[in-house]
């Protein structure tokens, strides 16, 4: 996987989905990354280990302002959202890797309708591994044109990831301790296996997200905070 460099410190991001380490087996069935949970057996199937896709807090809007250090409601003068996020993944049997596409659809409007005008917004796609550790990081650029006297526009952005299929599966120990069925009486049947440490520690190293954001400013990052 290519390495690149992490988030500053500014732009530390809290991710949109859970972790795969929630200790206690929740009501019915439920999906956390590779784990389908049975409240009932446990854990009854291993999932597809392709990254989750998903947009990491205050960074799917962005806010222009029309004159620098403003952000009252006055001097917005483009607003806009990412929104549709989609993605595919190659997860075939004797894949290597999994390569991960996504797609999404990002809706601006303008205050000012006056003339034709082309707003570029740059955006970013990160690997995240573990919920916390950026392992690659791409910089890409939304291009919105608005016609004269149109006050919206759209556009379509990509990001893809591509992550060895090694790293993303689980160990073999902790795939067969994980769907180990337990019954009432038996020794390990009160021991909730996704509360050991050593399969918290394989969960989360085989844990990847493909996230999408605004790459924002830290005014523009800021102004998200407080809305």
């Amino acid at each position: 996987m290519i390495a690149a460099p992490s988030f500053p410190a500014s732009r530390r991001i809290a991710l949109c989905g859970a972790l795969l380490l929630a200790a206690a087996l929740g009501g019915c069935k439920s999906s956390r990354g590779e784990l389908v949970v049975d409240d009932s057996v446990g854990v009854t199937a291993l999932r597809s280990p392709c990254p989750v896709v998903a947009i990491p807090d205050q960074t799917g809007d962005v806010t222009l302002m029309s004159a620098p250090g403003r952000s009252d409601a006055g001097a917005i003068d483009v607003t806009a959202s990412i929104t549709n996020l989609r993605s595919t993944c190659d997860d075939a049997k004797g894949q290597t890797s999994l390569a991960t596409t996504a797609t999404f659809d990002v809706y601006a409007r303008r205050t000012d309708t006056r003339g034709a005008r082309r707003v570029e917004l740059p955006y970013f796609s990160a690997v995240m591994r573990g919920g916390n550790v950026v392992i690659a990081k791409r910089i890409g650029t939304v291009v919105l044109d608005f016609a004269d006297g149109q006050e919206r526009a759209q556009a379509q952005g990509r990001a893809g990831s591509t992550v060895d299929r090694s790293e993303a599966t689980l160990p073999d120990t902790v795939r067969k301790l994980l769907t180990k069925k337990r019954r009432a009486g038996d020794t390990d049947a009160a021991t909730d296996p996704l509360a050991l440490p050593e399969v918290r520690a394989a969960l989360a190293k085989a844990s990847f997200e493909l996230v999408v954001g605004f790459q924002l400013t830290d005014a523009q990052l800021a102004y998200n905070a407080t809305r």
